[in-house]
């Protein structure tokens, strides 16, 4: 495999495809070495095969406001491979969405999915529909209309979507209830679902626990723990306040967290039920603003226009989106000793960012690594739906915490150079060989 020549092929197929492309490179100079060691890859034109989408659907979504007006966004949802197992992976409404980035994410969910061990390929979709200042009747309207074109793809042992940056419960709800009405059938068919309507119980807060479970293997493999720990959360969504909630009980001290109107600092921590719950307030005001907690606890600071990495902490945590810590922030993070970068969101740091982490020999761990942990139970709700059965929220937190645990294991197999473990390399290495040879064995439309 010659890295450069595939991306300069793929680069002339999809210019401009930025986060795409992003995504695509980082694996393929992770895996290039062990790729190149097993010639029946490059025989069987595996990376060629892995980097295309089996299939793109793209549709027009109109739904009518409150007050009579119509609107038309558009739909997508990407299958990227199912080799594994079922295309799974989020839908994200949010006006940034377009395909390039569903491209990557789903590229991404591909590896993720493979190193849960669970079997499930990889996908992505969404809208450019912004849910925030919208009603919960205009957002239902939506969501029917979503789920008029999207249910021809999907099925629970086909496609199973779950939700992601704005598709929650409420959304997960819309959408499971008009797939129910045209398809005449109760299936798995999204995971993320209300507990009372076939849902996992800890799912919400499972990818911010999955990123503190990760966190506490990384530093337990340098003879660390978290106890003591301060650590900086970006974001403020389900992935950020599960991060927050088991970072306290493990005994770190979370001072920070972010929204699009800049950040807040606590110093006394964020780390009370009152807290917890204030978060959720937060989310739920649809506003997209933390600046509203200074005004809740008068000790906390705001920040307005900046991030939290500015803060000197021990541990980040970057939860909210793709690209927001860059070469600067990981610069000022160094500086200020952070020993440990745990990603929470997909592709938060951008190379820049990376490399600067790797050179200090900071631990690094990549999102589709240690953010595992929605999928790992959206995949755990799946097997509770297959088998109509229902898991204790303890059942759950232990398969999940033993899922990261194992995660991390691989990582440090593959990605071992010296006494630095590599965790992009070994999250890739791991992810791909999983998914490589299942292709292998099912032959050219496998």
């Amino acid at each position: 495999m010659n890295v450069d020549k595939l991306m300069a092929a793929l680069e002339a197929k999809h210019p401009g495809e930025k986060e795409y492309l992003q995504a695509v490179v980082e694996v393929l100079e992770s895996i290039e070495e062990v790729y190149n060691q097993n010639p029946q890859f490059e025989a069987a034109k595996i990376i060629e095969r892995l980097v295309e989408p089996d299939r793109i659907l793209t549709f027009k979504v109109p739904w009518q406001d409150d007050e009579g007006n119509f609107h038309v966004n558009l739909g997508y949802r990407v299958e990227f491979n199912n080799a594994i197992g079922p295309y799974k992976g989020g839908l994200r409404f949010h006006p940034s969405v377009t395909l390039s980035g569903l491209k990557f994410l789903g590229f991404e969910q591909i590896f993720k999915n493979s190193l849960t061990t669970l079997p499930m390929g990889g996908g992505k979709g969404g809208s450019d529909f912004d849910p925030k200042g919208k009603s919960d009747n205009e957002i239902m309207r939506f969501c029917q209309s979503f789920m008029l074109e999207l249910f021809r793809l999907i099925g629970p042992d086909t496609d199973v979507p779950a939700g992601d940056i704005g598709v929650g419960g409420r959304e997960i709800g819309f959408m499971y209830g008009m797939y129910k009405k045209i398809a005449r059938e109760n299936t798995g068919v999204l995971t993320g679902k209300g507990r009372n309507w076939g849902g996992s119980l800890i799912r919400p807060e499972a990818t911010g626990f999955g990123v503190v479970y990760f966190a506490q293997e990384q530093l337990a493999h340098r003879g660390d723990s978290l106890q003591g720990k301060r650590v900086a959360v970006s974001g403020f969504g389900n992935v950020s306040w599960g991060a927050v909630m088991k970072a306290t009980e493990l005994g770190a001290k979370v001072v920070t967290i972010s929204g699009p109107d800049g950040y807040i600092y606590d110093e006394d921590g964020i780390n009370t039920e009152e807290k917890f719950n204030y978060m959720l307030e937060l989310r739920a005001s649809n506003n997209d603003v933390v600046a509203p907690y200074a005004e809740k606890f008068p000790n906390a600071k705001f920040f307005a226009g900046k991030k939290p990495w500015e803060q000197k902490v021990d541990v980040a945590m970057p939860c909210a989106i793709q690209n927001e810590l860059n070469e600067a922030d990981a610069k000022q993070l160094v500086a200020n000793g952070l020993i440990l970068c745990t990603e929470g969101a997909n592709m938060p740091s951008t190379p820049e960012a990376i490399e600067i982490f790797r050179e200090a020999k900071v631990a690094f761990a990549p999102g589709k690594a240690s953010n595992a942990g929605g999928v790992a139970v959206s995949g755990l709700e799946m097997s509770q739906n297959a088998m109509h059965i229902s898991w204790t929220a303890e059942e759950v937190d232990e398969k999940l915490k033993q899922i990261m645990k194992d995660i991390h294991s691989s990582c440090v197999e593959y990605g071992t150079r010296g006494d630095y473990v590599d965790y992009i390399n070994g999250a890739n290495i791991a992810g791909f060989m999983k998914v490589a040879n299942s292709m292998l064995d099912l032959g050219i439309y496998g």
